[in-house]
């Protein structure tokens, strides 16, 4: 009884000193709870937040992606490489290789691309898209190119001028979903496509229609072509059909196959400014696409947007080879959203294909949170060594003003010890009342952080308040002993005399 009434007697007589320890408290254990806060949420919110700027995973053929490994080529498909100055296959007009305007000879099966929402991380598959890469010649509609019949009418010259200005070759078109409702066999349904994989493009109409023939141009092939929304542009392709004689088992007498023009005719509904070399690309439903390159239910690549933990060393260790994983470590690879573990399960559901994480997104992701975290941990260590100084001043000063009292008592028997619990339970007190407060004032400040940073709430682990606790409690106890210490190692007449 006599011990708390110490302790409440001197809040009372020193209570402005006590309330700048209560305040130092707060504030150190504010910034620790919100900082770590953010800190063990903040590679979800990163991951998130990457996620909107496209695909992390790109699904190839194999022979594609054995291609790609051995000539160390990079992911060109579906974008525009600039205007061609030749055929189907030939050098563009930019300079590139002929393997960046060439069609793709592997294909996957677009009636398979559902099979991803089917893997162990299905929720966390966001979104996906499949694509058949093309390229084909472009025409605007009237302007007499390839038009039937236009030889030999009194406008014929003028037609061809028209159409010499109304056209481009080899240009690169995209066949691909944008708003397709897939029902699983499980009976849920999800929706895909480039509306939510392209979150960024900016465009002037609207996306086009699945299974129609609408389709969307980057600007920068809109004004080669002189189109605007709402007009129409026909697409001519040069394909093979086989042996010109179907004799000796197809083969023909001279071993030559033919060719036709597949022609489809679509409608822009929208132009899109995609700020890469898209902006030379037309978009268009899958089906638009496979009818006029005559690739049925075929498809060349497929990207795919998921929420994804970052690597560590037994992710990294797993994308170089699975087999060589431990039992217990495959396990922890396969249950942990790793995007090589995904990709991993992405190419046991569909055959004969090869799934990459985006190394470029994955990396940026990894640095971008080793950073992240690494500033926050910093500005909590901050924190903290800023109390400590703080507390262990206050409570020197504390002391300091109370050494008639605390020489008093040790000259009535006092021990060291007694006097050095009576400051600390003192100091436990009042720290105890400021870091509640700022433990609600911190978990207030993190939602704040996590609205204004990355546009939803932070998610508060308990272990945050846990962690918090323990490292107050240690801060103010080593920087109380240090100034008890300091104090009562003089005698009881030393410190009644201020010496």
């Amino acid at each position: 009884m006599f011990f708390l009434k110490m302790i409440s007697r001197s809040f009372s007589r020193q209570f402005k000193r006590r309330l700048l320890i209560a305040v130092t408290v707060c504030l150190s254990a504010t910034v620790s709870v919100a900082m770590l806060g953010v800190v063990f949420d903040v590679g979800d919110k990163l991951n998130a937040e990457l996620s909107t700027y496209g695909s992390n995973i790109v699904v190839q053929p194999k022979s594609d992606a054995v291609v790609s490994d051995l000539y160390n080529t990079g992911d060109s498909a579906g974008s525009a490489s600039g205007s061609s100055s030749g055929s189907d296959g030939g050098s563009t007009s930019d300079g590139s290789a002929a393997a960046d305007s060439a069609d793709p000879t592997a294909f996957l099966k677009e009636s398979d691309a559902q099979k991803i929402k089917t893997i162990f991380w299905a929720f966390n598959i966001t979104n996906f898209a499949p694509e058949l890469n093309i390229h084909a010649d472009a025409g605007c509609v009237g302007s007499g190119a390839g038009s039937a019949g236009s030889a030999g009418t009194a406008g014929a010259s003028g037609a061809a001028a028209s159409a010499a200005k109304c056209k481009a070759t080899n240009v690169p078109i995209v066949g691909t979903w944008f708003a397709k409702t897939l029902h699983m066999d499980s009976g849920e349904s999800t929706v895909a496509g480039m509306n939510g994989m392209r979150s960024w493009w900016k465009i002037n109409g609207t996306w086009p229609k699945d299974d129609s023939e609408q389709a969307m141009v980057g600007n920068a092939l809109a004004a080669k072509l002189g189109v605007n929304v709402g007009d129409s542009v026909t697409l001519d392709k040069t394909i093979a059909v086989g042996a010109d004689d179907n004799t000796n088992g197809g083969t023909g007498k001279t071993g030559k196959s033919s060719t036709e023009r597949n022609r489809v005719k679509v409608k822009i509904v929208g132009i899109f400014d995609s700020g890469d070399s898209d902006n030379s690309a037309i978009y268009m439903p899958s089906i638009a696409a496979q009818t006029l390159a005559n690739l049925p239910n075929s498809i060349d690549k497929i990207e795919v947007k998921a929420l994804t933990t970052p690597d560590n060393d037994l992710a990294r260790k797993a994308s170089k080879n699975p087999n060589a994983l431990t039992q217990d470590e495959w396990e922890t690879w396969y249950c942990t959203a790793y995007p090589s573990s995904i990709a991993y399960q992405i190419e046991e559901v569909l055959p004969g294909a090869v799934a990459k994480q985006v190394r470029q997104v994955a990396a940026l992701q990894g640095d971008v949170l080793n950073k992240t975290q690494a500033v926050m941990v910093l500005m909590t260590v901050l924190s903290l060594v800023a109390a400590a100084i703080a507390v262990a001043n206050l409570m020197a000063a504390s002391i300091g003003e109370r050494g008639s009292e605390l020489a008093l008592l040790k000259a009535i028997g006092a021990t060291d010890g007694a006097v050095s619990r009576l400051m600390l339970a003192e100091t436990a007190v009042i720290s105890l009342v400021g870091a509640i407060a700022g433990a609600l004032l911190g978990s207030g400040v993190a939602q704040i952080v996590g609205h204004v940073v990355f546009g939803s709430g932070i998610t508060m682990r308990p272990m945050v308040f846990v962690l918090v606790f323990v490292l107050l409690a240690v801060t103010v106890l080593v920087a109380s002993l240090s100034s008890i210490r300091a104090i009562l190692g003089l005698r009881p007449a030393e410190v009644l005399h201020g010496r």
